[in-house]
């Protein structure tokens, strides 16, 4: 499967990111153990987090799935096998930002959680515009010229601050965001789709969209009338209720059907078929979910069925 990995800068990852913000969640560690175990036994190798999963969880404090991850990786010493993402300035527990000090601070906690000396890719998690973009780059190229981090990225920007970010890098010839994660799926695509698009596309930035199956909705398991017990449900059947969500699972159940796919495998590879896509990110509570996201790698769809669900989730 090797054959299909995607290039991030100079990482090269599956074409499924695993996310890890359900470990020390919905998932103790016992099952993201399996989880873990299942997904890199299936040939994944990008398993990504943030220093801040999951403080939203009762009696969580942030940290959980990287302490879990960095549990995982010491247990199977496989750490040179994985690629590590996670992020900086969502915060412990109040919103960290993204100040020199706070970036410095930020690795050192995630480094000692994750039980590592480096982190693949870093992200800065929400932008702080309360920040200069030399004082976080500045810092963020700091932590690569240490060999703390080998490459980084961003996640919700605006486009004007990513052009801002990516053209002082430049000018500078320092560290330089080769990703970006976006929120960005058949049923939110103005998210990512437009300027922000545009400005990865112009960089050559790979991008890694999160909430790559809109809450769950995209597996084809909320219906009208069907009752889903989880901690997602509420968000997911919310597209019932739109005109476009309906239509784009009934686009999703005909190209699934003439696959013999699952409809979560097809989203994913509508989303993997989009310029500047590399990964797109899904997490699996269970084992059980893993194998219809895997399937992302090896499902390919002909141009006119990017068309039909394109039209469909327009």
């Amino acid at each position: 499967m090797a054959d299909n990995f995607r290039k991030i800068g100079n990482l090269s990852v599956h074409p499924l990111a695993l996310g890890g913000n359900v470990f020390g969640w919905t998932a103790d560690e016992a099952q993201s153990f399996a989880v873990l175990d299942a997904y890199v036994g299936a040939g994944g190798n990008f398993i990504d987090t943030a220093d801040v999963y999951s403080v939203w969880a009762p009696g969580n404090q942030g940290g959980e799935s990287e302490t879990i991850i960095g549990n995982w990786l010491a247990a199977r010493g496989n750490r040179d096998d994985v690629v590590i993402a996670t992020k900086v300035g969502a915060g412990i527990p109040e919103p960290r930002g993204l100040s020199a000090d706070a970036i410095k601070s930020g690795v050192e906690d995630s480094l000692r959680r994750l039980r590592t000396d480096h982190i693949d890719l870093y992200y800065t998690h929400y932008d702080d515009l309360s920040v200069p973009v030399e004082e976080f780059l500045t810092a963020l190229d700091a932590l690569v010229k240490e060999g703390k981090v080998r490459e980084i990225a961003a996640s919700n920007i605006t486009a004007d601050r990513l052009a801002e970010a990516l053209n002082f890098s430049e000018a500078n010839g320092i560290a330089k965001y080769v990703a970006i994660q976006p929120h960005y799926n058949l049923v939110s695509r103005d998210t990512y789709e437009g300027e922000l698009a545009d400005v990865a596309a112009a960089h050559g930035l790979a991008a890694v969209p999160y909430y790559a199956l809109a809450s769950g909705f995209l597996t084809g398991k909320y219906r009208p009338g069907a009752d889903v017990d989880s901690a997602r449900a509420g968000k997911a059947a919310e597209h019932l209720e739109t005109e476009r969500g309906p239509r784009v699972l009934a686009a999703l159940d005909e190209i699934a059907a003439a696959h013999g796919a699952e409809i979560a495998t097809v989203a994913l590879a509508w989303l993997a078929a989009q310029p500047t896509v590399a990964a797109p990110l899904a997490s699996a509570r269970t084992v059980e979910q893993l194998p219809a996201l895997l399937a992302v790698a090896d499902l390919h769809l002909s141009e006119a069925e990017v068309a039909r669900l394109t039209e469909a989730s327009a």
